[in-house]
Formats: C-alpha cells, structure tokens, sequence
C-alpha cells in the first residue's frame, strides 16, 4: 500500500511552483515557501506560507504573490531599470512602484487569468495596511496610489476597496498635476526604457523633479560628444613641424606655470606679513576699543553641533489637550479601551506584578539611637527606669527608587498605526497608574512630524532656491500626553489621541530623545530613567532625500553617545519589530506587539531591582567593569 502524503497542501505547492515557472519563463527558478516577507533573491522567489488547512484566504494570497512576482521577473529588466532610476526616497518609491504596476498590468493583458489573483493579493494587503479607513489623503501613501492608478487606467479594472480609497484619494491631485503625462501609458507598456521615461516625467509633474538626478540619456549625449571631440584632438599632425612647436609651447607653459607658482608664493608671503602686522595692531590696541565679534550661533544639536535643520519656525511642542477637543479626547479613550479589552485583563497582571516588586522594596527599615528624628516610643521604657537615659530617636531609610522620574517616549509615525500603537498607549496608561502608586514620577511624550513630505519647511526651501543638503527637513510635532507632575487620572483621555486619524506621520528620533533628556536633565529627582519604544530607524523621506542617506541614523547614534556619556539619565529601549540593539546599548527586541506590556515591565522591575546581575540578566545587558 502505498504511504500517504502527511501534508495534504503539499500537491497544490508544487503545482503552482510549477506554474510559477512557466509564467515567469524561468525554468530554473527555485520557489519556496516561508513565513518571510516575500520577494525575489537571485533565482529564488519567497512565496507566503500554506498551511495544512489550506483556508481559502491562505490560497489567494500565494496564487495572487506568485503571479504578482512571475510578472515582474518576466517583464522586468533590471539594467534598464536602474539606468533610470531617481536617487531621492520618494522618487524612488513613486518609480519602483510604476514599474510593479506596468509588470503587472502586462500579465493582466497578456494572461488575464493573472488579474484576479493579483487582486485578490492586492485587496488583502490593502486590508492588512488599514488603506479602506483612511479619509485624508496625508494619510495615504502617494507612492503606492500612483501604482495603483497605473494599473488601473492600464487594464481598466477596478480595484479592491482599500486599494480604490487610496487610489481615489489621491487621484484628482496626480491627474491635475500629471494628466498629459498619463495619457500615454498604454502605448509604452511593452517599451520598459519609454516606461522609465514617462515615470521619471510624471515624478517631476508631482513636484519631486529635484529628486531624479542627471538624465541618463543627457549624460550619454554628453559622452558621445566629449568622445567626438577627443578623436578630433588626437588626429596625427602633419609634418610641417607641428611636434617641435608643441614642444616648445609646452616648454613655454612649464616656464610660465613656475613663475605663476613663485608669484603666488610671493603673494602668500605679503598676505602672511599683512596678517601678522594686523595681529599685531590688534593686540597693541587699548582694552575695550577692539571691534566686536558677532556671537556664534547656538548649535542645534548639543550630540552633534554640524547637525543643521533648515527651519525651526514650524516645529511645535505640544500638549495633547491642544490637540484634540476634550469630548473628541474621551470619545478616542473609549476607542482605546474598546480596541484592548482582551488584552487589558493580562496587562493589568503584569503591572500587579511589578507593583509587588517595587513594593517589596518599600519595606520600611528604621535608624535607631540617633540624637534627631521621629520619638522611638519603644525605647521609653528604659528612660522611665533610668532618667538619666536620654531620649532616643529614629529615622526612616528611604528606598533606593523613592525619589525617582521615569519618562517613556513612545514612537508615532505611521508605521506604528494599528495594534502596535494601541498596546503601546495602553501600556503606557497601565505602568503610570502602577508608577504613581509607588512614589514614582511618570512623564509620557510622543514624537512624530506635522505632515508627510516636508510639510512647511519643505515649502520654505522650495521657494528659496532648494539649497543643497538643507539639514532635516520637515517640522517637527512633540507630544506631552502627561507631564511628570501631572496626576495620572488627569492625563488619562490624553493617551486616546494616539487614535486620532491622521496623527501618525514621521519619526525623526534623534532630535526627540535629545528632546526628552533635556526634559530630564531639568528635573530635580535623583534618579531619571528615559524608555524608548520604537519600531525602527528614524524615516523622514523630505530630508532623506535631500542629504546624505544616513543623515538621520548618524544624528540619533550621537544622541544616544550623548546621553551615555553624561550618565545623567539610565537610558533603555524596546524595538517593535526591528533590531534596536544597533543603536542602544541597554535594549529588547520584541516581534509580537502584545508581548510590549511584559518586556516594559520586566525591565523596569529590573531596573530597580537591588541586585545588578539579576538586572543585567533580565535586561539582557553585559555586565560593566
């Protein structure tokens, strides 16, 4: 009898790797299943995983990546495509995703059973990302809208409803700006080189042609000039005596190059005699007739002084009350705690838990036979027999953490929309409420952008003549959800403007640690201990793409070199998703947003804990000295 198959999703695997095959005319492409993030490396393509139960969401979804990447591997050339390819952040995403949309759109025309699949792909992303909630189009990411609005008007389909919102929210502004561009599209849909062309167009009709760097094909004329002219300059002289006069017209210009050299050094001398003279001048003249000099600027950045921002005149520090009306504040509270009723119950455990711990700590130790104090009423006994005993007095020890400031900075940009920045709020609501009972001053602050793309400033430098690498550029937004000497149950609704709508823009976290240990650092506690929760590396595409690719990563490095350097706050940090080891030296890499409640209190517990290796072994931290 011949054995079963154990993984009965197993035929349909193969059958469509087979498949796969075949559309992206590949025969020696590898295709495996994975629970990464799909994609093409080399001659391996990463399809979603297929589970034994083979729902039919779990069929769709591969059949629908398969397709999506066959296209691209079919259509695509890679050479082509980077021979055009703009060298700004938000350039590059708008042409990489023209590009994903033409490969698509030419199997949909060429295999139309390709359009369904990738659809149905399409829609469950839309539907991951949250695209069918959005209402502003600030909101929405331009990029991704252009492909779909090139899908769209190549293959005449609609699109699933996330998709469609998105699209449509952007539509009539791409239209405006790039209508005539547009027109062309499904005549150059064989053509990838006339593609890049008409891409490359419509990016600079959307505003962003400061990003697309040289024309490739300018830069080739250009080159076929210098070569014509070199070969005109090279033709073999005639035998008039040309060579003897080029001998000596470069012996002539060697002559004179060295009596420029000896003019220039001569003027150098003069100019360091003038120098000294007017040195000395200023030193023989009388106290207080010395011209004045104009006092430098005050850095930026005390990490980093060359760290520049183009404009500070639109950033804003902001209380979240200022935000929100007070009745939209408790409508968005409510929400919050709607969205985290399962998980409020196992958060609430933990912070019991951390509460026992530092409470544990909290028994109270006396100081006894002191001259000064609170009266030891245990000690007159021996005074009444004795009354030349004199009185004795006690002081109560205070606990190590008694007079203590704890500030979480949460991250809010866009990516962190969803479950991750609900957990987060209501974690950050839960551990104030424990904090507070224990003596322990809590401060939350939030970081995010004003707006996407640059917001005002980026207007600023536009209308100034696009000065070269400008500095950060977009304005900044600094959220206070609760002062430290705010009481918990005031600063309660604050936390549910994290559920505003449109509030989740871009995160620049250097310049807001450097914010919120500046906060810190004018506190009177003794003990200040700064919580980072991020799920990532600071992104702001206007100033990306205007300065050096690391500008932003290199500023937050220094910061935290900073802050570790002074020792004058205990810094720590968790990353959502995304390593931030590289970046702090104390930090916890969390991959599911609901185990954020457990690494924040474990490691505040640690923190406090009296014995450093079992700090150092929950935090994860290597021992120091």
């Amino acid at each position: 009898m011949s054995q079963q198959n154990d993984n009965p999703a197993d035929p349909f695997k193969k059958a469509l790797a087979e498949a796969t095959k075949v559309m992206a005319n590949d025969p020696e492409l590898s295709v495996t299943y994975t629970v990464d993030p799909s994609g093409v490396s080399g001659d391996t393509m990463r399809l979603p995983q297929v589970s034994r139960r083979m729902t039919r969401e779990e069929v769709l979804i591969a059949r629908g990546t398969a397709d999506a990447l066959a296209m691209y591997r079919k259509f695509h050339d890679g050479s082509t495509h980077s021979r055009y390819v703009p060298q700004g952040e938000t350039a590059r995403e708008l042409y990489e995703a023209m590009e994903t949309a033409r490969c698509e759109a030419m199997g949909a025309r060429d295999m139309p059973g390709t359009a369904g699949n990738i659809d149905a792909k399409i829609g469950n992303e839309a539907l991951r990302k949250g695209y069918d909630q959005i209402k502003d189009a600030a909101d929405a990411p331009l990029a991704t809208a252009a492909g779909y609005l090139v899908r769209h008007l190549a293959t005449g389909r609609d699109l699933p409803e996330g998709a469609q919102n998105v699209m449509n929210l952007w539509r009539d502004f791409i239209e405006k700006q790039a209508g005539d561009t547009l027109d062309d599209i499904d005549a150059l849909l064989d053509d990838q080189a006339a593609f890049a062309k008409l891409s490359r167009q419509l990016i600079q009709d959307l505003g962003y042609g400061d990003q697309l760097g040289d024309d490739p094909d300018d830069i080739d004329d250009d080159a076929q000039d210098d070569a014509e002219e070199s070969g005109e300059d090279e033709q073999e002289p005639d035998s008039s005596g040309q060579d003897d006069e080029g001998e000596e017209a470069d012996d002539a210009s060697a002559e004179q190059s060295q009596e420029e050299q000896q003019d220039a050094a001569q003027a150098q001398v003069s100019m360091d005699d003038v120098s000294d003279q007017e040195m000395g001048d200023e030193a023989e003249m009388p106290e207080g007739e010395a011209p004045l000099e104009p006092p430098q600027p005050q850095p930026i950045s005390d990490a980093d002084p060359n760290y520049q921002v183009y404009d500070t005149q639109f950033d804003e520090e902001v209380r979240a009350e200022d935000l929100a009306e007070p009745i939209e504040l408790e409508r968005l509270r409510a929400y919050l705690d709607q969205q985290l009723e399962p998980l409020k119950g196992a958060v609430s455990r933990l912070a019991n838990k951390l509460q026992r711990r530092l409470q544990a700590q909290q028994n109270r130790s006396w100081e006894f036979d002191l001259e000064e104090g609170t009266l030891d009423a245990g000690r007159l006994a021996r005074v009444v027999a004795n009354p030349t005993t004199p009185l004795s007095f006690k002081v109560e020890k205070d606990t190590e953490f008694r007079d203590t400031i704890v500030t979480l900075l949460l991250d809010n940009s866009g990516s962190m929309r969803g479950r991750p920045i609900s957990i987060a709020a209501i974690c950050a609501d839960v551990l104030a409420r424990t904090l507070e009972r224990c003596n322990v001053k809590v401060e939350i602050l939030g970081f995010t952008t004003r707006a996407w793309k640059g917001g005002q400033s980026r207007e600023a430098w536009l209308n100034a003549g696009r000065e070269q690498q400008p500095g950060r550029l977009n304005d900044l937004r600094h959220i206070i959800y609760k002062s430290a000497d705010s009481p918990w149950r005031r600063a309660r609704p604050n936390l549910g403007l994290m559920m505003k709508e449109g509030l989740l823009k871009e995160n620049i976290d250097g310049e807001a640690l450097e914010w919120a240990h500046r906060r810190m650092t004018g506190r009177p506690e003794a003990r200040k201990i700064l919580m980072v929760i991020s799920d990532g590396a600071p992104v702001d595409d206007s100033t990306l793409s205007v300065n050096p690719a690391n500008y932003l990563e290199k500023h937050l490095r220094d910061v935290i070199a900073m802050v570790e350097k002074k020792r004058a706050v205990e810094l720590l940090a968790i990353g959502i998703g995304h390593d931030v080891t590289r970046y702090y030296e104390r930090a916890v890499t969390i991959t599911d947003v609901e185990q954020l409640a457990g690494a924040m209190t474990e490691q505040l517990a640690a923190l406090f804990d009296s014995d450093p290796r079992a700090r150092a072994r929950v935090m994860g931290m290597r021992k120091v000295g």
